[in-house]
C-alpha cells in the first residue's frame, strides 16, 4: 500500500527533473544602455569644450607647427603659399649666436623664480596659518601683486629700478652705496627681471600653500608635539610630506607659467642690453615681429621648444603622481 501511495510521487519528481534538463539555461545579462536622450544631453555638455580645445588650442599649436616646418614671408603668410622646408628652420634656430644665451637666461630665470617663489610663499604661508589677529587683512594685502596687470607691475619696477630716479638706488645712496644700473647693465638686467617676477608669483603660491596647509588635521601637530617634537620637526615631518602633492602642482603650474614669461622682461628690458635678459619667450617675439623683415619660421621653431620643454615637465608630473597614487 505504501509503494503504491509513493508512485506518484516518484513520477512527479522525475517530471520535474526531466523538465529541468529541458528548460533551456538562462540568458546572460546584457548591459543597460542609456536611452538616447541621456546620450544626446552628455554630448551636448561635451561639445563647448571640444569646440573651445579645437579652436584655442590644437588649431594654434597646429598653425605653430606649420609655420615652423615652412619657409615664411610677409607675402607667404597673406597668400598661403609658403614653401615646405622640413627642419630648417630647426636648424637656423640651433645655429643661431643667440641660442645659447637665450636657453641660459631662460634655465636660470625659470629655476631661481621658481624657487624663491616657492620658498618665499611656503614661509608666509605657514605663518598665516597660525591665524593671529589680522591674518585675512596681511593676505589680502599679498594678494595685490597678483592682481595688478602686468603691463602696471613691469612698470612700476621699470620706474623703482630707474638708474636715476628710481627709489631703490635712492635706498642704495642713503646707506652708502653707489647707485647701480639695474637695467641698462649687462650684469643686472636678468637679476632685475628676475627679482620683479619673484614678487608677481609670490601671492600664487601663497595663496595655493595656503589651501594645502588647511587641509592637514591639527591632530597631526598636537600628537607630534605631545611625543616631544619641536617646531621645525613638526614642520619637517608632518607639514611639509604632507603638502608633497600640492608643492608638486603648484610648482608645475609655476614652471609652465615662468618658461613664457614674456609681458615683464620686454616692458623692463626688452631682452637688453645686449641680448642679457633674452629668454626664448622674448626671443620668439623679436624674431617674429621685432625685425622690418620678420622670420616666422624661426620665430614659431623658438615657441614650439617651450611647448615641448612645458608638456616634458607635464608628462613627468602625470608620471610620478601615477606612481605614488599606484605606491
Amino acid at each position: 500500500m505504501n509503494h503504491t501511495t509513493n508512485l506518484p510521487e516518484h513520477r512527479s519528481e522525475r517530471v520535474r527533473n526531466g523538465a529541468a534538463a529541458a528548460a533551456p539555461p538562462p540568458a546572460p545579462a546584457t548591459k543597460r544602455r542609456r536611452p538616447p536622450s541621456t546620450q544626446w544631453a552628455a554630448w551636448g555638455f561635451l561639445a563647448p569644450v571640444t569646440v573651445y580645445l579645437a579652436l584655442f588650442y590644437a588649431y594654434p599649436l597646429y598653425r605653430n607647427l606649420d609655420l615652423s616646418l615652412r619657409n615664411y614671408t610677409v607675402r607667404s603668410f597673406v597668400q598661403g603659399d609658403a614653401p615646405f622646408t622640413g627642419l630648417a628652420n630647426y636648424r637656423k634656430v640651433f645655429d643661431d649666436p643667440t641660442f645659447a644665451p637665450a636657453l641660459l637666461h631662460t634655465v636660470v630665470f625659470t629655476a631661481v623664480c621658481l624657487v624663491f617663489q616657492y620658498a618665499i610663499g611656503l614661509a608666509l604661508a605657514v605663518f598665516f596659518n597660525q591665524n593671529f589677529r589680522l591674518s585675512a587683512t596681511l593676505r589680502a594685502l599679498f594678494l595685490v601683486p597678483w592682481l595688478l596687470p602686468l603691463i602696471v607691475s613691469a612698470s612700476t619696477w621699470s620706474w623703482m629700478l630707474n638708474s636715476e630716479s628710481g627709489v631703490v638706488n635712492s635706498a642704495l645712496h642713503t646707506i652708502g652705496i653707489g647707485p647701480v644700473n639695474w637695467l641698462t647693465s649687462p650684469s643686472w638686467s636678468l637679476a632685475s627681471v628676475i627679482i620683479a617676477n619673484i614678487w608677481i608669483g609670490v601671492p600664487f603660491n601663497l595663496v595655493v600653500l595656503y589651501s594645502g596647509l588647511q587641509s592637514i588635521p591639527t591632530s597631526l601637530y598636537e600628537a607630534a608635539a605631545i611625543d616631544g617634537a619641536n617646531a621645525w620637526q613638526r614642520f619637517w615631518r608632518v607639514t611639509f610630506p604632507l603638502l608633497r602633492p600640492v608643492s608638486a602642482i603648484t610648482l608645475l603650474l609655476g614652471l609652465i607659467y615662468t618658461l613664457k614669461v614674456f609681458d615683464i622682461i620686454w616692458i623692463m628690458t626688452k631682452g637688453g642690453p645686449a641680448d642679457s635678459s633674452t629668454t626664448f619667450a622674448t626671443w620668439s617675439y623679436q624674431l617674429g615681429f621685432g625685425n622690418l623683415l620678420p622670420a616666422f619660421g624661426p620665430g614659431a621653431a623658438v615657441g614650439n621648444l617651450l611647448v615641448v620643454a612645458a608638456l616634458v615637465f607635464g608628462l613627468v608630473y602625470v608620471r610620478a603622481q601615477r606612481k605614488q597614487a599606484l605606491s
